[in-house]
């Protein structure tokens, strides 16, 4: 495989090896072929979490890093992605990590150019790295998916961290539960919505997305949200004594999930940035290396 733009693009096989070289690095096993090749981050949304972990990633592994964001490229110009692209490429990126607000534009360029492209997110369409840390942090605690009850909860409709982990999860064997607000559901994922007490009750991994209001025509009312669909204490309180909570970020403390809760025991939060590293070094490197 070429580029990494989808979940739908990775077999079951391919998500353990990339779990496995992920494992690898964290041991120490760190490539050093990658030394002097470059890397274009091409950011045209904001992003701390992302962009960062990219950066540290691409330079732990020796990448020269090449970045370009919207206001100081040729994008405002009127250059096309795909010319930004095949520029890039022509001066020597081997490599473009790419976080765009349009669903599936990285598909339609894809084929035509000759650099790897990875999707760094795309609109409400895909997030196949956050994905992979999340499918990282999870294994790292269960050592398997199969059977595994993970609860999704926030704005589905809107959140591409949903869609690409739903799908992926489903492919590992688990059984995936949503907690949406009815506007906020999206059928086209699934039909499974429970309440938010029961998804707590029975996951073993309690995921939360924020509200996507820069995706909303309208603002949502996020008065007493925490209480009808959030993580408050008294939710985590009832949760299995193994269970997990997981949040992609940004997280809002106090709107989806309870600030205490943030940094309680249970919550793999910040492992998943640190996750987030670790699995974008096993991105590059098996892309590289053509080994995907």
């Amino acid at each position: 495989m070429k580029h990494l733009l989808s979940m739908e693009d990775l077999t079951s096989e391919d998500i353990f090896r990339l779990i496995n070289q992920a494992e690898a690095i964290e041991r120490g096993d760190v490539p050093a072929f990658l030394k002097q090749l470059f890397a274009a981050n091409i950011f045209l949304e904001p992003s701390t979490r992302t962009k960062n972990s990219f950066i540290v990633a691409e330079r732990r592994l020796g990448l020269e890093v090449l970045d370009v964001s919207g206001e100081n490229s040729s994008l405002t110009k009127g250059e096309s992605l795909y010319d930004t692209v095949k520029t890039l490429y022509s001066i020597s990126a081997n490599l473009c990590i790419v976080r765009h607000s349009q669903n599936g534009i990285l598909r339609e360029i894809a084929d035509q150019v000759d650099v790897p492209i990875i999707n760094a997110g795309d609109g409400t369409g895909q997030h196949p790295t956050q994905c992979l840390l999340d499918l990282y942090t999870i294994y790292q605690e269960f050592h398997t998916f199969q059977g595994l009850k993970v609860a999704i909860i926030g704005d589905i409709k809107h959140s591409r961290v949903a869609r690409s982990n739903s799908e992926a999860l489903r492919k590992l064997g688990a059984e995936v539960y949503y907690v949406s607000r009815p506007e906020w559901q999206d059928e086209g994922i699934s039909e499974n919505y429970v309440s938010i007490d029961e998804a707590v009750r029975l996951a073993d991994v309690v995921m939360l997305l924020r509200i996507q209001r820069e995706r909303h025509e309208t603002a949502a009312d996020e008065n007493n949200y925490l209480y009808t669909y959030g993580l408050t204490k008294d939710r985590e309180a009832i949760m299995n004594k193994n269970s997990i909570i997981m949040h992609p970020g940004p997280f809002n403390r106090g709107v989806e999930i309870d600030s205490e809760v943030v940094d309680s025991s249970k919550s793999r939060i910040f492992k998943q940035m640190t996750n987030g590293v670790t699995m974008r070094m096993a991105i590059i490197t098996a892309l590289l290396k053509e080994e995907l």
